[in-house]
């Protein structure tokens, strides 16, 4: 298995920055729970009052996509694309550092 790793990056509507930092911030504290989930750090952007950005990264890009079917994944989707304004995304194949466990 590969491990995976994503840089996505949250435009949100006009004010909602906060907003969606709390949602997503509530998504990081369910994910102890989640198998595959080494890391999901919420980033508030330093230059951009409505740039949110999370890092993550996974045992590999299969328990990503299967944490995206959870439930409680699927609610907070839900009450997050309204705060949403834009998405870029990248995806990742990490290779070793601080903080990357050794299979």
């Amino acid at each position: 298995m590969q491990a995976f790793g994503l840089y996505t990056k949250f435009r949100t509507q006009e004010g909602q920055r906060d907003a969606l930092a709390k949602l997503l911030l509530e998504a990081a504290g369910g994910m102890d729970t989640v198998e595959g989930c080494e890391l999901y750090l919420v980033n508030l952007q330093v230059d951009d009052p409505n740039g949110v950005w999370v890092t993550e990264l996974w045992t590999d890009a299969a328990a990503h996509q299967a944490s995206l079917a959870l439930e409680q994944a699927q609610a907070l989707i839900g009450q997050a694309r309204p705060l949403i304004a834009g998405v870029e995304q990248i995806k990742l194949q990490p290779v070793g550092g601080k903080g990357m466990r050794r299979a």
